[in-house]
Formats: C-alpha cells, sequence, structure tokens
C-alpha cells in the first residue's frame, strides 16, 4: 500500500466519523437567569432542502434524552432537527422558569446552527411536557407553525387563548384509559380551543393509557404526518413577555 493509498483511507475514516457524530444528540449549555440550563440537539444528514425543526418536551420525573430518542429514526428519515431541553425542575415545566425567552434562545441557537426553515418550526411535549407545549404553541403561536401534544391540555386556558395572535393549528393525542390525564379532560381542551376558532384534531387512543413510550413509533408517525402539513405564512416573529 502506497503512502498515498493510507492517507486517502484515514481521511475517508474521518469522513464518516464526522458524519456519524453529527447524527448523534449532543448535549448544550446556557445560562438563563442564573441558572445553567442544557439541552439536547439532534441534526440530521445534510439533506436537498433546509430542515424543520421540532422543539420536544419531556413529561415529569424524566429527562430530554427520554423524548428525544424515540424520534431519532424518523428526525434521520424526515430532514427533522430536534431540541429537547430539560425542565429547570424534572418534577415539571413552568412558564416563569422554562417559558419562552429560554425556548427561545435553545431554538434560535439550534435554528441558526442547522440552517432551519424558520417558517416550519413545530412543538411537542408529553404530559407535562404537552400542557408545556400548548402552552407555548399559544403564546408563541406566530414563532412555531404548529404545536401537538400526547397527553397534554391547556390549563387555565382563557388568558392563554387571548394572548395568541394567530389561530395555531393543535394536534392533540390522548388514551382513553389514561388515568393521569383522563381523556375528558382532553376533549374539554379540544372543545375550548375550538370554539375559540382554533383548527384543532383529536386523536383518541382505545384502551391506551398514560404510557407514550410504548407507543411512542406510532404516535410519533401521526404526529408529524400533522405537524409536517403547517407551514407560516411569514418569516417567524417572536412575542416577547416582559
Amino acid at each position: 500500500m502506497t503512502l498515498r493509498s493510507l492517507t486517502a483511507i484515514v481521511a475517508l475514516c474521518v469522513c464518516f466519523g464526522v458524519t456519524a457524530g453529527a447524527q448523534k444528540p449532543v448535549k448544550q449549555k446556557i445560562v438563563v437567569n442564573g441558572h445553567e440550563r442544557t439541552y439536547l440537539v439532534f441534526t440530521p444528514p445534510p439533506g436537498a432542502e433546509p430542515p424543520a425543526l421540532l422543539l420536544l418536551l419531556h413529561g415529569s420525573g424524566r429527562d430530554a434524552a427520554s423524548i428525544l430518542d424515540p424520534w431519532q429514526s424518523l428526525a434521520r428519515k424526515e430532514h427533522i432537527v430536534l431540541v429537547a431541553p430539560d425542565s429547570l425542575d424534572r418534577a415539571g415545566w413552568s412558564l416563569a422558569d422554562d417559558g419562552p425567552e429560554f425556548i427561545r434562545r435553545i431554538v434560535d441557537a439550534a435554528a441558526s446552527s442547522a440552517g432551519v426553515d424558520g417558517r416550519r418550526m413545530y412543538v411537542f411535549g408529553h404530559s407535562a411536557g404537552g400542557h408545556q407545549a400548548l402552552d407555548l404553541g399559544l403564546l408563541e403561536s406566530e414563532y412555531f407553525a404548529a404545536a401537538a401534544a400526547h397527553a397534554g391540555v391547556v390549563l387555565e386556558p382563557q388568558l392563554k387563548l387571548r394572548l395568541a395572535d394567530r389561530k395555531i393549528p393543535i394536534g392533540l393525542w390522548s388514551g382513553t384509559d389514561d388515568r393521569l390525564v383522563p381523556i375528558d379532560m382532553v376533549r374539554s381542551t379540544e372543545a375550548t380551543l375550538k370554539n375559540a376558532g382554533f383548527p384543532v384534531v383529536l386523536t383518541t387512543m382505545p384502551g391506551h393509557t398514560h404510557d407514550y413510550y410504548g407507543v411512542s413509533g406510532q404516535v410519533n408517525a401521526a404526529v408529524w404526518a400533522m405537524l409536517k402539513a403547517e407551514k407560516l405564512t411569514a418569516d417567524p416573529k417572536f412575542k416577547e413577555y416582559r
């Protein structure tokens, strides 16, 4: 083997190594309001078009990896940048600690780095993360193109609905045997949103419980089919709350 051949092989291995590494979630850190925050970013291989971006919010007691991992195979196939933060308090999310400004900073950083199509940014969450996803969709209805949740509801909706500047499309997935977030609560959220003029679709899952992780493949495929059909008609606009 010549030196030139060996050099070419080494260069090829390095190239493949970089590509593989780029397809694994990378942990990032940021300081917000005096707290060091962590989040994961998954960037798919380059495609012909700018990628979409999906913000993922985990359930209570979980972490960013628990919600990002089930999305990776679909994200590779569909060319989606995934951004999954850890909540400040693992017991749940709060708009005070995990609110729009924190979300904007991590989403904008990931979007800029990956060359994301800003009109195709979405948010999805499970359980407490689902509640937060719906809240963020309403509060930042001109920033996210659509929002979806598994076992998520809008708590204290009246103020949040009034703050929505756009009738953002919303998707809800819920099991009929979910004891933590009962189907009646989700149906109430559906009715409230529809009465306020929001395009919302509820998918009920007969016999399904609160367990998102056991059916994540099925749910994620359906969620993405709903989300990717939506696109902002103008560049994303972030609404600041001070």
